[in-house]
């Protein structure tokens, strides 16, 4: 039988006040007073996971009050690798801004996916990252669940290397605060080759009911 690694990502709670700004890796203090959310996710999660965040704040904060809702979990694991893009000198200017400079680009994203900003990074440079970081956690925790508690950018950015996708695909995705995305890793049954990937349920809300959501995130038999 092929060893599955499953992958639960969480974006963090929506931070505390951006202005209207550029935050990317600026380290700015999350929102957790949203309870009933992490009532929902603690709920959901599996007990018995690797917990995974990036090294910002706001993943920890996000994490710990999933955790103070009933959830039991090992220490978390910072991994800077899993941090949002860095967009350098944007960071604390207004998105209105930067938009206006790339105004034939949807609003979705801040510029295309091979654009980086002075002292920053692409996406596209975001999801090489993020595919190592990714590997290396499957390899190290093969046949485990991982709880990342993460952001919007790096979870588009591990949907790209799910599906390998172009990372200008990647940011058509969706990834809402506190949603919870679900993907599996298959390996191959002989452990050679690089496995295959199963997507279970993408930028899904803390809340929606198990039953209406046809338990999309129950732990597959294979």
């Amino acid at each position: 039988m092929s060893t599955v690694t499953r992958w639960w990502w969480v974006r963090h709670a929506p931070v505390a006040d951006d202005g209207g700004r550029i935050y990317g890796q600026l380290d700015l203090v999350a929102d957790v007073s949203d309870r009933a959310a992490f009532q929902s996710l603690a709920q959901r999660l599996p007990k018995d996971a690797v917990w995974l965040t990036s090294h910002l704040s706001r993943t920890r904060d996000t994490a710990q009050a999933i955790v103070r809702e009933g959830l039991t979990a090992p220490a978390f694991k910072a991994d800077a690798e899993l941090a949002e893009q860095s967009f350098g000198d944007w960071q604390g200017q207004p998105r209105r801004e930067i938009y206006a400079r790339f105004s034939a680009w949807p609003g979705f994203w801040l510029a295309p996916a091979d654009h980086a900003p002075p002292g920053g990074e692409s996406f596209a440079q975001m999801v090489a990252r993020v595919r190592a970081a990714v590997r290396g956690h499957t390899s190290a925790h093969a046949g485990r669940d991982i709880v990342a508690v993460t952001h919007g950018g790096t979870i588009r950015a591990a949907l790209a290397v799910a599906l390998d996708l172009a990372p200008a695909a990647a940011l058509g995705f969706s990834v809402d605060n506190l949603s919870l995305t679900r993907l599996d890793h298959i390996a191959t049954p002989n452990g050679e080759g690089a496995g295959a990937w199963r997507v279970v349920g993408v930028n899904q809300p803390p809340g929606q009911d198990r039953a209406a959501a046809g338990d999309l995130f129950a732990r597959p038999l294979a």
